[in-house]
């Protein structure tokens, strides 16, 4: 296929290029700043966007989006982390909307923030959506991506899991103080928290890419999402360290704030049951495999 990828140089988008390439499908980034013949120049936050870049593709993946990982949420930057996800969709939306022949498929990120705290309740892509900001976001998110299925575009929301590599991302900062032998359970170690290795995580957009029969919303969260407990205990064990070092939630609240509450304490058990019935193999369902296979 000839596919288009937005966000092409954060932490997903940078392995899932590296994976569709090697796969033998030709990539394109739609990027700010273009360097490189493979991309393209777009700007959404100023409505700036080429139309005839985008002809010719098979498939486009918007990853585009303000990380939300990093710092406190300020109101300022609660506005960036969802205008830069609302912009970055609709600009898309409106441009193929103006195409004679748009793309095939528009795999949309959004996350499992979707769900916002169920406690144990287990949570498929039939469950309902909950409260919160980032509730609240990728609720807006999918909606903006949604009138492309008008345009006869089949529209893919994935909502993604805590993402799990060595280069970035919740594991890459979790690491350091594990091998230091400062990690430990967050608040009461009962929160779920639903986990994806990157390496299933791009293998599935490139399977949401092909098979296509599959649309709308998809879990992309391996299939036994473990407690915070449980993720300290294995993540302490194959680093062979020990985690005696808990933090406690008035401690995540004070530092963290808002953030810190939706990302560490909020519980998701999230399940990918739609992308098993589809027939998606999972490379790395256990988290000890694939924590092991990833700090390898």
């Amino acid at each position: 296929m000839r596919v288009m990828v937005t966000g092409a140089t954060g932490l997903v988008g940078s392995a899932l290029v590296a994976h569709l390439r090697g796969a033998g499908h030709s990539v394109t980034k739609l990027v700010r700043h273009p360097h490189a013949d493979d991309e393209r120049k777009w700007d959404p936050a100023e409505g700036q966007i080429n139309l005839k870049d985008l002809e010719g593709f098979e498939g486009i993946v918007n990853l585009a989006g303000e990380s939300i990982a990093s710092g406190r949420w300020t109101m300022s930057k609660k506005k960036r982390i969802l205008e830069s996800r609302i912009s970055s969709t609709r600009i898309l939306v409106e441009t193929f909307a103006k195409m004679a022949s748009p793309p095939a498929v528009l795999i949309n990120a959004s996350a499992i923030g979707y769900y916002g705290d169920r406690g144990e309740e287990p949570l498929t892509e039939e469950s309902s959506s909950g409260d919160g900001f980032l509730a609240d976001v990728c609720r807006q998110w999918e909606a903006a991506a949604e009138p492309a299925s008008k345009l006869g575009m089949r529209v893919v929301a994935l909502r993604t899991g805590i993402v799990l590599a060595k280069e970035g991302g919740a594991l890459a900062k979790m690491i350091i103080p594990f091998k230091l032998g400062l990690g430990g359970v967050v608040a009461s170690g009962s929160q779920y928290m639903s986990w994806i290795a990157i390496d299933d995580l791009v293998r599935i957009i490139a399977f949401l890419l092909t098979e296509s029969s599959l649309k709308g919303a998809f879990n992309a969260v391996g299939p036994a999402p473990a407690t915070n407990r449980d993720f300290t205990k294995t993540l302490g064990e194959v680093l062979h360290r020990p985690t005696f070092m808990p933090m406690p939630a008035l401690a995540i609240k004070f530092l963290l704030g808002e953030m810190g509450q939706e990302m560490l304490l909020n519980s998701q058990k999230v399940l990918p049951e739609r992308l098993q019935k589809a027939g998606y193999a999972f490379a790395y369902p256990d988290l000890n495999q694939a924590l092991a296979h990833i700090i390898s």
